[in-house]
Protein backbone atom coordinates (compact mmCIF):
# COMPACT_ATOMS: atom_id res chain seq x y z
CA UNK A 1 0.00 0.00 0.00
CA UNK A 2 2.42 2.68 -1.17
CA UNK A 3 0.28 5.88 -1.30
CA UNK A 4 2.79 8.51 -0.10
CA UNK A 5 5.31 7.69 2.59
CA UNK A 6 8.63 8.72 4.14
CA UNK A 7 11.55 6.64 5.33
CA UNK A 8 11.69 8.27 8.78
CA UNK A 9 8.42 9.76 10.15
CA UNK A 10 10.38 11.34 13.01
CA UNK A 11 11.59 13.99 10.56
CA UNK A 12 7.99 15.22 10.10
CA UNK A 13 6.01 17.76 12.16
CA UNK A 14 4.47 16.05 15.20
CA UNK A 15 0.84 16.21 16.22
CA UNK A 16 -0.92 14.95 19.35
CA UNK A 17 -3.95 15.87 21.42
CA UNK A 18 -3.41 17.77 24.65
CA UNK A 19 -3.62 15.86 27.90
CA UNK A 20 -6.89 17.51 28.91
CA UNK A 21 -8.69 16.80 25.59
CA UNK A 22 -12.00 14.98 25.99
CA UNK A 23 -11.72 11.50 24.44
CA UNK A 24 -14.41 10.66 21.92
CA UNK A 25 -16.12 7.35 22.76
CA UNK A 26 -16.86 4.77 20.07
CA UNK A 27 -20.63 4.65 19.55
CA UNK A 28 -20.69 1.80 17.05
CA UNK A 29 -18.56 -0.40 14.80
CA UNK A 30 -20.07 -1.50 11.49
CA UNK A 31 -18.84 -3.94 8.85
CA UNK A 32 -18.97 -2.93 5.19
CA UNK A 33 -20.83 -5.32 2.87
CA UNK A 34 -19.13 -6.18 -0.42
CA UNK A 35 -20.57 -5.50 -3.86
CA UNK A 36 -19.71 -4.41 -7.37
CA UNK A 37 -19.75 -0.99 -9.03
CA UNK A 38 -19.51 0.35 -12.57
CA UNK A 39 -18.48 -2.33 -15.04
CA UNK A 40 -17.85 -4.81 -12.25
CA UNK A 41 -15.00 -3.74 -9.99
CA UNK A 42 -15.32 -4.93 -6.36
CA UNK A 43 -16.20 -2.44 -3.61
CA UNK A 44 -16.87 -2.38 0.12
CA UNK A 45 -19.70 -0.02 1.16
CA UNK A 46 -17.99 1.62 4.11
CA UNK A 47 -20.99 3.52 5.52
CA UNK A 48 -23.70 0.88 5.11
CA UNK A 49 -25.84 0.61 8.23
CA UNK A 50 -24.68 3.89 9.81
CA UNK A 51 -27.37 6.40 10.76
CA UNK A 52 -27.06 9.51 8.57
CA UNK A 53 -26.98 11.78 11.63
CA UNK A 54 -23.51 10.34 12.34
CA UNK A 55 -22.38 10.70 8.69
CA UNK A 56 -23.54 14.22 7.74
CA UNK A 57 -21.96 15.85 5.66
CA UNK A 58 -20.67 12.57 4.18
CA UNK A 59 -23.05 10.54 2.05
CA UNK A 60 -21.27 7.33 1.12
CA UNK A 61 -17.79 5.85 0.74
CA UNK A 62 -16.63 2.84 -1.29
CA UNK A 63 -13.34 1.05 -0.87
CA UNK A 64 -12.46 0.00 -4.43
CA UNK A 65 -10.37 -3.17 -4.42
CA UNK A 66 -7.77 -4.05 -3.22
CA UNK A 67 -7.62 -6.36 -6.27
CA UNK A 68 -4.84 -7.75 -8.44
CA UNK A 69 -6.17 -7.81 -12.01
CA UNK A 70 -4.97 -10.21 -14.67
CA UNK A 71 -4.38 -8.89 -18.19
CA UNK A 72 -7.68 -7.76 -19.74
CA UNK A 73 -9.55 -7.63 -16.42
CA UNK A 74 -9.26 -3.98 -15.17
CA UNK A 75 -12.65 -2.26 -15.16
CA UNK A 76 -14.07 1.22 -14.66
CA UNK A 77 -17.44 2.94 -14.88
CA UNK A 78 -19.59 3.87 -17.88
CA UNK A 79 -20.62 7.49 -18.46
CA UNK A 80 -22.90 8.61 -15.63
CA UNK A 81 -24.35 11.90 -14.27
CA UNK A 82 -23.78 13.72 -10.98
CA UNK A 83 -25.43 16.74 -9.38
CA UNK A 84 -25.49 18.35 -5.94
CA UNK A 85 -22.38 17.00 -4.20
CA UNK A 86 -18.63 16.35 -4.46
CA UNK A 87 -16.84 13.08 -5.28
CA UNK A 88 -13.39 12.45 -3.83
CA UNK A 89 -11.42 9.64 -5.50
CA UNK A 90 -8.25 8.72 -3.59
CA UNK A 91 -6.11 6.21 -5.49
CA UNK A 92 -3.70 4.23 -3.33
CA UNK A 93 -2.48 1.72 -5.94
CA UNK A 94 -2.93 1.71 -9.70
CA UNK A 95 -3.97 4.29 -12.29
CA UNK A 96 -7.36 5.78 -13.21
CA UNK A 97 -8.26 8.12 -16.07
CA UNK A 98 -11.29 10.38 -15.65
CA UNK A 99 -13.12 12.70 -18.02
CA UNK A 100 -16.31 14.76 -18.01
CA UNK A 101 -18.77 16.18 -20.52
CA UNK A 102 -17.32 19.69 -20.03
CA UNK A 103 -13.91 18.64 -21.31
CA UNK A 104 -12.31 18.29 -17.88
CA UNK A 105 -10.44 15.29 -16.57
CA UNK A 106 -6.99 13.82 -16.07
CA UNK A 107 -5.04 10.86 -14.72
CA UNK A 108 -4.52 9.92 -11.09
CA UNK A 109 -2.22 7.23 -9.74
CA UNK A 110 -0.47 6.06 -6.58
CA UNK A 111 -1.36 8.50 -3.79
CA UNK A 112 -3.20 11.05 -5.99
CA UNK A 113 -6.68 12.42 -5.31
CA UNK A 114 -9.23 13.65 -7.83
CA UNK A 115 -11.75 16.00 -6.19
CA UNK A 116 -14.74 16.72 -8.40
CA UNK A 117 -17.38 19.24 -7.38
CA UNK A 118 -20.35 18.15 -9.50
CA UNK A 119 -22.43 21.17 -8.46
CA UNK A 120 -25.10 21.91 -11.09
CA UNK A 121 -24.24 18.71 -12.91
CA UNK A 122 -22.19 16.92 -15.55
CA UNK A 123 -21.57 13.53 -17.08
CA UNK A 124 -18.47 11.68 -15.90
CA UNK A 125 -16.48 8.53 -16.69
CA UNK A 126 -13.64 6.75 -14.87
CA UNK A 127 -11.61 3.90 -16.35
CA UNK A 128 -8.18 2.30 -16.19
CA UNK A 129 -5.80 3.34 -18.99
CA UNK A 130 -5.44 0.99 -21.95
CA UNK A 131 -1.93 0.04 -20.82
CA UNK A 132 -3.26 -1.24 -17.47
CA UNK A 133 -6.08 -3.14 -19.19
CA UNK A 134 -3.48 -4.88 -21.36
CA UNK A 135 -1.03 -5.68 -18.56
CA UNK A 136 -3.26 -6.09 -15.52
CA UNK A 137 -2.00 -5.00 -12.11
CA UNK A 138 -2.92 -3.87 -8.63
CA UNK A 139 -5.86 -1.50 -8.11
CA UNK A 140 -6.93 -0.02 -4.78
CA UNK A 141 -8.65 3.22 -3.83
CA UNK A 142 -11.51 5.03 -2.17
CA UNK A 143 -14.38 7.11 -3.44
CA UNK A 144 -16.04 9.43 -0.92
CA UNK A 145 -19.19 11.50 -1.55
CA UNK A 146 -19.42 14.82 0.32
CA UNK A 147 -22.70 16.71 0.40
CA UNK A 148 -22.95 20.35 -0.66
CA UNK A 149 -25.10 22.84 1.25
CA UNK A 150 -28.19 24.09 -0.54
CA UNK A 151 -26.49 27.40 -1.39
CA UNK A 152 -23.75 25.57 -3.36
CA UNK A 153 -25.66 22.72 -4.99
CA UNK A 154 -26.04 24.50 -8.34
CA UNK A 155 -22.55 26.01 -8.49
CA UNK A 156 -20.40 25.50 -11.58
CA UNK A 157 -18.58 22.14 -11.64
CA UNK A 158 -14.92 22.20 -10.58
CA UNK A 159 -11.93 19.85 -10.36
CA UNK A 160 -9.04 19.66 -7.97
CA UNK A 161 -6.26 17.26 -8.96
CA UNK A 162 -4.26 16.70 -5.79
CA UNK A 163 -0.94 14.96 -6.40
CA UNK A 164 0.36 12.60 -3.75
CA UNK A 165 3.36 14.83 -3.15
CA UNK A 166 1.07 17.73 -2.19
CA UNK A 167 -0.52 16.09 0.86
CA UNK A 168 0.53 17.37 4.27
CA UNK A 169 2.63 14.70 6.02
CA UNK A 170 2.63 14.58 9.82
CA UNK A 171 3.60 12.05 12.48
CA UNK A 172 2.69 11.04 16.01
CA UNK A 173 5.26 12.10 18.65
CA UNK A 174 6.99 8.68 18.69
CA UNK A 175 6.88 8.28 14.90
CA UNK A 176 4.62 5.25 15.17
CA UNK A 177 1.92 6.80 12.98
CA UNK A 178 2.30 8.53 9.61
CA UNK A 179 -0.56 10.94 8.87
CA UNK A 180 -1.43 12.14 5.36
CA UNK A 181 -3.74 15.18 5.52
CA UNK A 182 -5.56 15.13 2.17
CA UNK A 183 -8.11 17.82 2.96
CA UNK A 184 -8.97 20.13 5.80
CA UNK A 185 -6.82 20.90 8.80
CA UNK A 186 -5.24 19.00 11.68
CA UNK A 187 -3.74 20.88 14.63
CA UNK A 188 -2.97 23.90 12.44
CA UNK A 189 -1.55 21.88 9.53
CA UNK A 190 -3.55 22.38 6.32
CA UNK A 191 -4.11 19.75 3.65
CA UNK A 192 -4.31 20.69 -0.04
CA UNK A 193 -7.98 19.82 -0.67
CA UNK A 194 -10.31 22.84 -0.75
CA UNK A 195 -13.78 22.01 0.52
CA UNK A 196 -17.10 23.84 0.40
CA UNK A 197 -18.30 21.94 3.44
CA UNK A 198 -15.66 22.06 6.22
CA UNK A 199 -14.16 18.56 6.56
CA UNK A 200 -10.92 16.79 7.45
CA UNK A 201 -9.71 13.70 5.56
CA UNK A 202 -6.61 11.80 6.73
CA UNK A 203 -5.00 8.52 5.68
CA UNK A 204 -3.07 7.17 8.68
CA UNK A 205 -0.55 4.32 8.71
CA UNK A 206 -0.05 3.03 12.26
CA UNK A 207 2.83 0.68 13.01
CA UNK A 208 2.14 -2.55 14.98
CA UNK A 209 1.60 -1.76 18.65
CA UNK A 210 1.56 2.01 18.09
CA UNK A 211 -1.22 4.35 19.17
CA UNK A 212 -2.11 7.86 18.06
CA UNK A 213 -4.46 10.34 19.76
CA UNK A 214 -5.31 13.32 17.60
CA UNK A 215 -7.00 16.63 18.41
CA UNK A 216 -10.41 16.73 16.72
CA UNK A 217 -12.69 19.68 16.19
CA UNK A 218 -15.64 19.47 18.55
CA UNK A 219 -18.04 20.78 15.88
CA UNK A 220 -17.07 17.89 13.55
CA UNK A 221 -18.29 14.32 13.57
CA UNK A 222 -15.68 11.54 13.66
CA UNK A 223 -15.33 8.34 11.62
CA UNK A 224 -12.49 5.85 11.21
CA UNK A 225 -12.57 3.33 8.34
CA UNK A 226 -10.02 0.49 8.30
CA UNK A 227 -8.50 -0.03 4.86
CA UNK A 228 -6.20 -2.83 6.00
CA UNK A 229 -4.97 -4.49 9.16
CA UNK A 230 -6.47 -4.68 12.62
CA UNK A 231 -6.42 -2.63 15.76
CA UNK A 232 -8.74 -0.69 18.04
CA UNK A 233 -10.57 2.62 18.20
CA UNK A 234 -11.20 4.91 21.15
CA UNK A 235 -9.59 5.05 24.56
CA UNK A 236 -11.69 1.97 25.40
CA UNK A 237 -9.87 0.06 22.60
CA UNK A 238 -12.91 -1.16 20.68
CA UNK A 239 -11.60 -3.83 18.24
CA UNK A 240 -11.70 -2.97 14.51
CA UNK A 241 -10.37 -4.69 11.41
CA UNK A 242 -10.28 -4.31 7.64
CA UNK A 243 -13.63 -3.24 6.20
CA UNK A 244 -15.02 -1.86 9.46
CA UNK A 245 -15.99 1.71 10.39
CA UNK A 246 -15.80 3.09 13.93
CA UNK A 247 -18.32 5.86 14.66
CA UNK A 248 -17.11 8.28 17.34
CA UNK A 249 -19.25 10.31 19.71
CA UNK A 250 -18.66 13.82 21.01
CA UNK A 251 -15.31 15.03 22.30
CA UNK A 252 -12.11 16.86 21.32
CA UNK A 253 -9.76 13.95 20.55
CA UNK A 254 -9.91 10.54 18.90
CA UNK A 255 -7.64 7.53 19.28
CA UNK A 256 -6.70 4.61 17.04
CA UNK A 257 -4.25 1.83 17.89
CA UNK A 258 -2.69 -0.95 15.83
CA UNK A 259 -2.52 -4.50 17.15
CA UNK A 260 0.92 -5.92 17.90
CA UNK A 261 0.38 -8.60 15.25
CA UNK A 262 -1.05 -7.75 11.85
CA UNK A 263 -2.44 -9.87 9.01
CA UNK A 264 0.02 -11.45 6.61
CA UNK A 265 -1.22 -9.20 3.78
CA UNK A 266 -0.34 -5.90 5.47
CA UNK A 267 2.46 -4.85 7.83
CA UNK A 268 0.52 -1.95 9.41
CA UNK A 269 -2.93 -0.68 10.34
CA UNK A 270 -4.19 1.53 7.49
CA UNK A 271 -7.11 3.75 8.43
CA UNK A 272 -8.96 6.71 6.93
CA UNK A 273 -10.08 9.32 9.47
CA UNK A 274 -12.96 11.60 8.51
CA UNK A 275 -14.61 14.52 10.21
CA UNK A 276 -16.95 17.22 8.99
CA UNK A 277 -19.32 19.91 10.15
CA UNK A 278 -22.88 18.62 9.72
CA UNK A 279 -24.94 20.56 7.17
CA UNK A 280 -28.24 19.74 8.89
CA UNK A 281 -30.42 20.41 5.85
CA UNK A 282 -33.05 18.12 4.30
CA UNK A 283 -31.43 15.61 1.93
CA UNK A 284 -33.09 13.86 -1.02
CA UNK A 285 -30.72 11.27 -2.49
CA UNK A 286 -31.34 8.91 -5.38
CA UNK A 287 -28.58 7.33 -7.45
CA UNK A 288 -26.16 9.98 -8.74
CA UNK A 289 -28.18 12.99 -7.52
CA UNK A 290 -28.12 14.50 -4.02
CA UNK A 291 -30.55 17.39 -3.57
CA UNK A 292 -32.73 18.93 -0.85
CA UNK A 293 -36.19 17.86 -2.05
CA UNK A 294 -37.99 15.32 -4.19
CA UNK A 295 -38.94 18.11 -6.59
CA UNK A 296 -35.23 18.94 -7.08
CA UNK A 297 -34.47 15.26 -7.65
CA UNK A 298 -37.19 15.10 -10.30
CA UNK A 299 -35.74 18.20 -11.97
CA UNK A 300 -32.26 16.64 -11.95
CA UNK A 301 -33.56 13.54 -13.76
CA UNK A 302 -35.43 15.68 -16.27
CA UNK A 303 -32.32 17.79 -16.92
CA UNK A 304 -30.22 14.65 -17.38
CA UNK A 305 -32.70 13.10 -19.81
CA UNK A 306 -32.92 16.35 -21.78
CA UNK A 307 -29.13 16.54 -22.14
CA UNK A 308 -28.79 19.62 -19.93
CA UNK A 309 -26.05 17.95 -17.86
CA UNK A 310 -23.96 17.54 -21.01
CA UNK A 311 -23.57 14.90 -23.68
CA UNK A 312 -21.05 12.12 -24.12
CA UNK A 313 -18.18 13.23 -26.36
CA UNK A 314 -17.91 11.33 -29.64
CA UNK A 315 -14.31 10.34 -28.74
CA UNK A 316 -13.52 10.27 -25.04
CA UNK A 317 -9.93 9.08 -25.20
CA UNK A 318 -10.26 6.24 -22.69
Amino acid sequence: MPAVTVENPLTLPKVAASGDAAARPVLAVTTAPSGFEGEGFPVRRAFAGINYKHLDPFIMMDQMGEVEYAAGEPKGTPWHPHRGFETVTYLIDGTFVHQDSNGGGGTIQNGDTQWMTAGSGLLHIEAPPESLVMSGGLFHGLQLWVNLPKADKMMDPRYQDIRGGQVQLLASPDGGALLRVIAGELDGHQGPGITHTPITMIHATVRPGAEVTLPWREDFNGLAYVLAGRGSAGAERRPVHMGQTAVFGAGSSLTVRADEKQDGNTPDLEVVLLGGRPIREPMAHYGPFVMNSQAELKQAFEDFQAGRLGTVPAVHGM
